[in-house]
């Protein structure tokens, strides 16, 4: 069996897969495996083993039955979270940021959750929730 990995399902194919393939070789050193902008599949990888995959939502609620359910539920708390530990959480952010990102919460440091913690936290383009840490 292999390694779990994400698979995030996303309406914007597009702005996701341009925003993961410029932020994840520089922060995770995951390379393209698979795929390309126009969708509907793609993978990054790092070292040989997937560590994200981006799918049409529209493709999967075909393949499920599930077309005609809301792509969205109302608005609530998150439910997952991608974390990709990173050397420099704030120049991370700023790339993030430059790529389409979201932000929802600047650097800071934060002792309370760990000794040396640092994060950042944003949304992808889909408005998927990311942590940005490092640890001193």
């Amino acid at each position: 069996m292999d390694v779990p990995y994400p698979r995030l399902l996303v309406s914007r194919f597009a702005d996701c897969f341009r925003f993961y393939a410029a932020v994840l070789p520089p922060l995770a050193g995951a390379d393209l495996d698979k795929g390309a902008p126009d969708g509907p599949y793609a993978g990054w990888e790092v070292d040989g083993r997937a560590v994200l995959v981006l799918f049409d939502r529209g493709a999967m609620a075909s393949v499920l039955g599930t077309g005609a359910l809301p792509a969205r539920p109302a608005p609530a708390q998150d439910a997952a979270m991608l974390v990709l530990r990173v050397t420099d959480v704030d120049a991370a952010l700023a790339l993030c940021l430059e790529s389409g990102g979201e932000p929802l919460l600047g650097a800071a440091d934060r002792p309370e959750w760990g000794p040396g913690l640092r994060t950042a936290h944003l949304r992808d383009p889909e408005g998927h929730l990311i942590e940005l840490q490092s640890y001193s």
